[in-house]
C-alpha cells in the first residue's frame, strides 16, 4: 500500500485544503491527514475539535483517514505510519522556498519524500489566518470553507 501523510493544523480547514487531499487521495491508496498542534500557535479550534471538523468535512473522500498527529518529528510519524511520502499544496513561491528546506531534512531524517501539488488557482490566495480573519471581522468566508467549518465558525 502506498500511503501519503497531508500534515496541517488546519485551523481551519478551507477548501484549499480540501483540494489538495482530494487530488492526493487519488494518487496514494491512503491519504493520513494528520492534524498537527504546535504549542506555540494559538488556535481558534481545540484539536479534538480541528479533528472533527476535518473528518466530517473530508468524509465523502475516499481513501482518507484523520488522525491527529501528535509530539514529535514528521517525518518520524511519517516513517511510524508506513507513509511514502508527504503532500503539500503550494500556494506561490514563497511557500516552496519555505517547504523545500524541511523537505530536505524529513528525506534525511527517515527517507520519506515530498510531494508538491499546486494549488487549484481559485484558491491560491486562501490561509486560514485569512479565513478567521475575514469570517471575525464578519466577512462572508462561505464559498472558501466545508459547510462542517463555516457551522463552526458562525456558531
Amino acid at each position: 500500500m502506498h500511503r501519503a501523510i497531508c500534515p496541517g493544523s488546519f485551523d481551519p480547514l478551507h477548501n484549499g485544503h480540501v483540494e489538495v487531499v482530494a487530488r492526493a487521495a487519488a494518487l496514494f491508496d491512503e491519504v493520513v491527514v494528520a492534524v498537527s498542534t504546535n504549542p506555540h500557535k494559538r488556535y481558534r479550534f481545540d484539536a479534538d475539535r480541528r479533528l472533527a471538523l476535518v473528518a466530517e468535512s473530508l468524509a465523502d473522500v475516499a481513501g482518507v483517514v484523520v488522525e491527529p498527529m501528535g509530539a514529535g518529528l514528521l517525518a518520524e510519524y511519517a516513517a511510524q505510519r508506513g507513509a511514502v511520502a508527504l503532500v503539500k499544496g503550494l500556494r506561490s513561491g514563497e511557500d516552496f522556498e519555505y517547504e523545500v528546506p524541511m523537505a530536505t531534512m524529513n528525506r534525511h531524517l527517515t527517507g520519506v519524500e515530498t510531494v508538491f501539488l499546486p494549488g487549484d488557482p481559485r484558491f491560491l490566495h486562501l490561509s486560514s489566518t485569512l479565513v478567521k480573519e475575514v469570517q471575525g471581522l464578519g466577512g462572508d468566508v462561505s464559498g472558501f470553507v466545508p459547510a462542517p467549518v463555516l457551522r463552526a465558525l458562525q456558531g
